[in-house]
């Protein structure tokens, strides 16, 4: 199944000899091709992607993570003065928002208390602990909680906007104001930034398809891009005299979610089959950037909550057969399964429909607009689903992805998984025996954390892809 996939790929490589060779084009903007554009510039509304990498750049949070997923300051430092309240020192650095106007602790309680308030805010649930909120002087911040929480500072990763324009309610979305190392310039082909330091433009330029975005870094119309290539594109690219590929582990993690209310799926024994019908191996080998590994559970095995002890779902499509039939299924089981549109997403799901023939399930896959299928996804009209968790830092996320009470549009509960034993192990922070449990109840299938890689033309420096894919690298990236 995989060798006939490639015969596509080796199609556009024809293309690309024939047609990516031109002479490349002059410009002075630094443009980054990305495959889908940010869905909001409201670092309190976004959850997509491409809007939390963008929103790092255009905001400043209070606090940021090392390399285990620790918090450490950003914008602030801070003091646990008891159980129940932290104290925030704002630091010097990065407090002047883009339309000149001095970042203080107002800005930081308006920015907070907002996310309580505002109607559909998809971050709301995390913050039900915070009982109150006050600026004691412009340059501290006081949180006092419902209930103690060692983790609090943790959550306080969320870009601070101007209090004058929260209470306007401007629209942040499309016309952002931060205190970033880049500003909001426009929007219209594509996202123009400018960065602070130098005042480099940077234009993101949303190009769908990866044969094109390959096409246009050859021809030089793009100057960076990164991520979301099938194998055959990367490997080319690494031949290719102009172009520099940098690869590296990831810590993204990939999973099929179920739909737990679905008379199908509800048993466990179902989910198990489809676990054990994906060879995660080949894929890997076959299908994904280097750096990617086979992943158990949400956080990987280096966080500092992490379960390097759980194994990962083993490939075993006979045993997977005798579960279906030992849970009264009639082969072959059909189910359904939905994607986004993006290309390396359906060739993934098109390769693992392929590998459940052996264990006698028949997979329909349904690729849909991002905007349709996310909004099917959060409202449950699914079977089988695939995503990936970004930029994950605190285990909080399995009480958000797994609680009964965060089922949308509360949490990411996508799958309405309803386990009391669970909710009193994820109400009392107990991370690690959470992440047993959920590995055993199965409300997903565990696929990899992707490897990140990105790709520039020569000419760029300072530039290299983070473990969680975030364009950080943005900010020091310089072109001669």
């Amino acid at each position: 199944m995989i060798n006939r996939l490639c015969l596509p790929a080796l199609a556009t490589l024809t293309i690309i000899l024939a047609v990516g060779c031109s002479p490349p084009v002059a410009h002075n903007e630094i443009r980054f091709a990305i495959s889908q554009a940010p869905l909001t510039l409201d670092p309190r509304y976004a959850t997509d992607a491409a809007s939390e990498r963008v929103n790092r750049l255009l905001y400043r949070q209070l606090v940021d993570f090392d390399s285990h997923a620790r918090a450490i300051p950003a914008l602030a430092s801070w003091v646990r003065q008891d159980p129940l309240h932290y104290r925030f020192s704002l630091r010097p650095a990065g407090r002047t928002f883009h339309d000149g106007s001095r970042l203080i602790a107002a800005d930081v309680v308006a920015t907070y208390r907002s996310i309580a308030t505002l109607q559909d805010a998809p971050h709301a649930a995390e913050f039900a602990n915070m009982a109150q909120i006050d600026a004691i002087d412009n340059d501290t911040v006081d949180f006092v909680l419902h209930q103690p929480d060692d983790q609090f500072p943790a959550r306080l990763n969320i870009g601070i906007l101007p209090a004058r324009l929260i209470l306007t309610q401007h629209d942040f979305a499309h016309h952002p104001v931060g205190s970033g190392p880049v500003r909001f310039k426009d929007w219209h082909h594509f996202l123009t930034l400018e960065r602070d330091r130098d005042h480099q433009i940077i234009e993101l330029m949303e190009v769908k398809d990866p044969t094109v975005r390959v096409l246009k870094l050859l021809r030089g119309e793009a100057d960076l891009l990164q991520g979301d290539l099938p194998p055959e594109l990367l490997g080319y690219l690494k031949q290719v005299p102009e172009v520099i590929v940098q690869e590296s582990p990831g810590t993204n993690f990939s999973y099929l979610g179920f739909n737990l209310q679905d008379p199908l799926l509800k048993d466990l024994r179902v989910r198990q089959a489809v676990a054990m019908a994906i060879d995660r191996r080949a894929l890997i080998s076959h299908a994904l950037a280097g750096g990617t590994r086979s992943a158990a559970v949400i956080l990987p095995p280096e966080h500092w909550s992490g379960s390097p002890e759980l194994p990962t779902p083993g490939y075993d499509p006979e045993l997977a057969r005798d579960l279906l039939l030992q849970a009264g299924i009639r082969l072959p089981l059909k189910l359904v399964l939905k994607t986004s549109t993006d290309a390396q997403r359906v060739r993934l799901a098109t390769i693992m429909q392929g590998q459940m023939k052996a264990a006698g399930i028949s997979l329909e896959i349904r690729s849909l607009d991002w905007g349709t299928f996310y909004d099917d996804v959060q409202h449950g009209k699914f079977q089988l689903y695939g995503l990936t968790w970004v930029g994950v830092h605190t285990p909080e996320i399995y009480r958000l992805a797994f609680h009964s009470q965060f089922i949308p549009p509360a949490g990411a509960n996508r799958g309405r998984l309803q386990d009391a034993v669970l909710d009193q192990l994820l109400d009392r922070h107990e991370w690690k025996a959470a992440a047993v449990r959920v590995n055993v109840l199965m409300p997903y299938v565990p696929l990899w954390y992707e490897g990140q890689f990105a790709a520039w033309r020569q000419g760029i420096a300072d530039y290299s892809p983070a473990p969680d894919g975030n364009w950080d690298g943005l900010e020091t990236l310089s072109k001669k």
